[in-house]
């Protein structure tokens, strides 16, 4: 039996962290969820840094937000799909942002996919549950530490 891996959510907002979480808890998955409040936090989970210091599994899915202090989620995005052992970890752009030069860039850097966050909580809640279910339980990740 595969070992349910974490799911890394990248957020600055408490808002919506709070928000994802009664997402994910409402729709029961059992994975744990990492969050990270800055790009600098979720590279810091990736490379075993600072309050992640001895982590080494890799999330199942990244849930990444794109506007964030200190380092930005097309940054993060960039790093990641730069490294050959973390390039294959699945990342969702979860954003506000509607522009289409951010939809554009980070499809250029690897993103998987871009979800623009919905405003009314139920098709919140529903957005959650599908990007959640397809990442975490329908898709076959490769093997950890392999790429």
């Amino acid at each position: 039996m595969t070992q349910l891996r974490p799911i890394l959510l990248v957020e600055d907002s408490l808002n919506d962290i709070e928000l994802i979480l009664a997402a994910l808890k409402r729709n029961n998955f059992a994975n744990e969820i990492v969050v990270a409040r800055d790009g600098d936090e979720a590279l810091d989970y990736f490379h075993g840094r600072g309050k992640f210091a001895g982590r080494a599994e890799l999330p199942v899915v990244v849930l990444l937000d794109l506007k964030m202090p200190r380092k930005d989620g097309l940054e993060v995005l960039k790093e990641l799909k730069a490294d050959p052992l973390l390039k294959v970890v699945p990342v969702v752009m979860l954003t506000s942002s509607r522009e289409e030069a951010d939809l554009v860039r980070s499809y250029q850097l690897g993103a998987n996919a871009y979800i623009v966050k919905p405003v009314a909580f139920n098709d919140f809640v529903d957005a959650i549950r599908q990007t959640g279910s397809f990442w975490a339980v329908v898709n076959e990740p490769p093997p950890m530490g392999k790429a």
